[in-house]
């Protein structure tokens, strides 16, 4: 009969052997096995026993998972280089300071985040000693994601080296006077300190894979060695509630991502309790991480707990911390001894044994204090074990107390992230514990005070010793001193002039071949990284495939299926084309990755992410904030865009929003352009402005939006109209009058003006031609490139108008003069031109497909919404009656001679 009290061979890291000889025999059996049959056999028989075990309900973990003990035993972990009484003393100062900023800040009731740095200060502290490299060492040093809620350490931290004063930490999360700090990381507040934007919960975690993923892009395709860079993210264990935060763990395993490693703070709570309150989350990520093919490190208890791991001669002590749910050992922390004596240990003869040889204080030690995530001799084994591991990323899963060191009031405590402020007594009771030389008379009027060594203190001296040592300060964001990109040939954009002729040619595979074009230009063609996710076929790109190559750090390693055929599917290591598979998601932090690489490598590449418009901002808005923040660069492309020209998707598929969506991020550049040559006006304008010369006090850290349409149409050539490319880069240009389209009208016709913009100026001509034919007006037709940047110019020309300068908008300059009233009419809803309507001098109204999408073909689609050529005219008539300019008979007989 099984023992029950057995020992189990995993627990032998933390416990002693009973039996040696017998442990050695069975591993002596399995090398000889091994050796005999080989690993297959001997995996065989290892997985067929333990499921004999586990049918036979012996107490094992399941095979994703180990104990609830460290991954690296004390006798194995390496001596911590320095000097650990010094870091000791520098992260008290920071625990302090943190605090103290947040505190202050209090009483402008700004908030802030005390107990979360408190938890990880260790985490953060023995990486900015031994691991994080600077932007001085070699290559580009390491990129951190550090965890939002922590970053009042990161500013303690930068404080006591520096690189900030008090005034700015008592700015803290008041930034509008011009020397505050933003309260999370924002590169675009706080551009030389922060790289990565993290506090959107699962977005840092995502993009931290895409980034280790970019530097081996940038290795493999021979543009810079970025070898020498490891990718770090800190993060929550309530944050892997996200879906994004997990979303791209096979990706990483898949390639081997060993420059990547994510640190987990599992301080076991969350914004309002426990994470997993009835279940262990240490045990369930690790079984996802393992699961995913990832190097799992569990970093849990502290030194104190070496002595119970001894006393656990029967594996008692494991099995019970395998079975406590973590909203007990929550509980635990901020009960007595005698409770612990009694929940903990009572329910087990062995454990009640072993209580009997342990203090109250040794007991409260281990429950209250000791957790591995809290020291830092245990952080920095799993970190060199981390960096020095190969062929696969690494999760660190660090156990901490969530508000140690703050207290008895915050530790644990479910309310503790949304407690903003120590008291004085808190605050000198935490000095004390800390060892601070901070005086009583200090506390002037019951303010907390700063705390610092002195500029020219040994703590101090060291810290920046060790920061020279390790390649410069951190974090840290450098925008190396590039030179502009030289613009392309002009014959890639001047070929789009002269139009298609009879030729029907969708702006989608516009945009395509003058992107063919452009990737073989000498000069930044190799710069240039296209990412589709999955869909490159349906946007015409497939003959990019042999040319370009799909990036794949293994290569192709099989002979595709279409080898005989022309455009046949090609993945090189060196490939240049991320075609990442059905993911928006995985593409957006694709794009953000190379967008950003001017400032995290000195590298500038320009990203164009080509998807189902649809799917790109409604699925990842969130990602083009954090892109916007980062600073990044580069094109969005939303193609087979609009509400009614994907035939036959239906409502899902039909995007008549992505521009309202875009014209809330104030770094995106919207633009529906309805012809071939407005795109490859706004794509050299755009590379102009983000990659050439920049004119003075224009902002090159901005990303373009481009929608474009899977609807094949004659392409015209561009009129010879004066101011053209000016009105096609600022959002509006007249593309002709009645009178330049061959449209003789009567003398003194109505006139109206008709402003269209992306497929919807096809409609927009079509009832040009019905109005002159069939009712004797006159009809004007513009192109509106872009909607949301002719309303950004007239804001600022309010703007300019509070400050006593006058200055007319764009599009009132280009209307001005413009007879009759204005009809706007786009593919999207009726809010997208609306924007502008306040600024429109003539009389307004304006049409769109708003409502849910639908089934249908192009034209009755465009019937259901009334934006077709026929509901154009009854509503310009419907204009022109109003004013009295026609009959107002004319709207009916319109109305029934069109059906509508």
């Amino acid at each position: 009969m099984t023992d029950p009290n057995a020992i189990q061979p995993s627990e032998l890291d933390q416990l002693p052997d009973r039996d040696p000889e017998e442990t050695a025999e069975w591993q002596a059996s399995l090398d000889a096995v091994t050796e005999a049959a080989g690993p297959h056999r001997a995996a065989y028989l290892m997985r067929r026993t333990l499921e004999r075990a586990e049918g036979a309900g012996i107490a094992l973990p399941k095979l994703l998972e180990t104990d609830y003990v460290n991954s690296i035993p004390t006798a194995a972990e390496p001596a911590v280089p320095g000097d650990e009484a010094m870091e000791q003393r520098i992260t008290a100062w920071n625990r302090w300071n943190a605090a103290a900023m947040v505190t202050r800040g209090s009483k402008y009731g700004v908030g802030g985040h005390i107990a979360t740095f408190a938890s990880a200060a260790w985490l953060y502290e023995t990486g900015f000693n031994h691991f994080f490299k600077g932007k001085e060492a070699d290559g580009s040093g390491d990129q951190l994601y550090i965890q939002g809620h922590a970053s009042p350490g990161i500013y303690a931290r930068a404080f006591l080296d520096g690189r900030l004063n008090e005034e700015q930490l008592d700015n803290f999360r008041r930034e509008s006077g011009g020397n505050g700090l933003p309260s999370y990381p924002h590169p675009r507040r706080l551009p030389w300190l922060w790289e990565f934007p993290t506090v959107s919960m699962g977005l840092g975690p995502l993009s931290a894979i895409y980034q280790a993923r970019f530097n081996r892009y940038l290795t493999n395709r021979g543009i810079k060695d970025t070898s020498a860079s490891h990718v770090w993210a800190f993060l929550g264990d309530g944050e892997m509630d996200e879906p994004e935060s997990t979303a791209a763990l096979a990706l990483a395993a898949r390639e081997e991502l060993d420059n990547l490693t994510f640190v987990i703070n599992c301080n076991l709570q969350r914004l309002d309790g426990p994470v997993r309150a009835n279940f262990k989350i240490v045990q369930e990520l690790e079984a996802q991480f393992r699961g995913a093919g990832w190097n799992v490190i569990k970093t849990l208890w502290g030194t104190t707990w070496d002595e119970l791991f001894r006393l656990d001669t029967t594996g008692a002590l494991v099995r019970r911390l395998r079975q406590v749910p973590d909203a007990q050992i929550q509980t635990y922390q901020t009960r007595d001894a005698a409770y612990i004596r009694q929940d903990f240990f009572g329910g087990d003869p062995a454990l009640a044994e072993m209580a009997k040889l342990l203090s109250d204080d040794k007991i409260l030690e281990c429950f209250h204090l000791s957790r591995g995530g809290h020291e830092a001799r245990k952080v920095y084994a799993a970190y060199k074990a981390a960096v020095e591991h190969k062929g696969a990323p690494t999760v660190i899963l660090a156990q901490t107390v969530k508000g140690h060191t703050l207290g008895e009031g915050f530790a644990s405590k479910n309310a503790n992230h949304q407690m903003k402020k120590l008291t004085v007594d808190e605050f000198k009771n935490m000095r004390d514990l800390l060892g601070l030389p901070i005086k009583d008379s200090d506390f002037v009027d019951g303010v907390v005070p700063y705390g610092h060594p002195g500029a020219d203190s040994p703590e101090v001296r060291y810290l920046q010793e060790r920061r020279a040592a390790l390649g410069g300060p951190a974090p840290a964001r450098r925008v190396h001193p590039v030179a502009p990109l030289p613009a392309p040939a002009e014959k890639a954009f001047a070929s789009f002039d002269k139009g298609s002729g009879s030729q029907n040619v969708a702006t989608t595979m516009a945009f395509v071949r003058l992107v063919k074009d452009l990737v073989r230009d000498k000069e930044t063609g190799k710069r240039w990284v296209p990412i589709v996710p999955d869909e490159a076929r349906t946007f015409g790109m497939e003959s990019l495939f042999p040319s370009l190559g799909i990036y794949s750090p293994k290569g192709q390693t099989y002979e595709p299926v279409d080898r005989d055929q022309l455009m046949y599917y090609k993945e090189a290591r060196n490939g240049q084309i991320l075609n990442e598979g059905i993911t928006e998601a995985g593409s957006m932090a694709d794009f953000i990755a190379a967008s950003t690489s001017y400032a995290t490598h000195g590298e500038t590449m320009i990203p164009f992410y080509i998807f189902y418009s649809m799917f790109g901002w409604q699925r990842t808005a969130d990602q083009m904030w954090q892109l916007g923040d980062q600073l990044g660069r580069g094109f969005l492309v939303g193609a087979t865009a609009g509400r009614t020209t994907l035939t036959g998707e239906g409502l899902q598929h039909a995007d008549g929003h992505s521009p309202v969506i875009a014209a809330t991020n104030p770094a995106a550049l919207t633009y529906d352009p309805a012809f071939a040559y407005e795109v490859a006006a706004i794509v050299k304008e755009g590379l102009r402005r983000m990659y050439g010369e920049a004119a003075p006090g224009e902002d090159q850290n901005v990303f373009y939006y481009l929608t474009v349409y899977n609807e094949p149409l004659p392409q015209p050539a561009k009129p010879s109209v004066d101011g053209i490319d000016e009105g096609i880069v600022k959002g509006l240009y007249r593309f002709n009058t009645a009178e330049s389209a061959g449209i003789t009208p009567p003398a003194n016709a109505p006139r109206i003006q008709l402003l269209g913009s992306g497929t919807a100026i096809h409609w927009a001509l079509k009832a040009q031609a019905l109005l002159a034919e069939e009712w004797g007006v006159a009809a004007d037709v513009w192109s509106a490139t872009s909607w949301s940047e002719l309303r950004r110019d007239a804001l600022e020309a309010d703007e300019a108008l509070l400050r006593g300068e006058e200055r007319m908008p764009f599009v009132r300059q280009a209307l001005q003069g413009a007879e009759g009233p204005v009809l706007a009419v786009s593919d999207y809803m009726r809010q997208v031109p609306d924007q502008i309507a306040q600024w429109v001098e003539q009389d307004w109204s304006s049409l769109g497909a708003d409502g849910f999408g639908l089934s249908d073909t192009r034209e009755a689609a465009r019937r259901h919404f009334g934006v077709d050529a026929e509901s154009i005219v009854v509503a310009a008539l419907a204009q022109l009656a109003k004013r009295g300019e026609v009959k107002a008979t004319a709207v009916k007989e319109a109305r029934a001679k069109y059906g509508l």
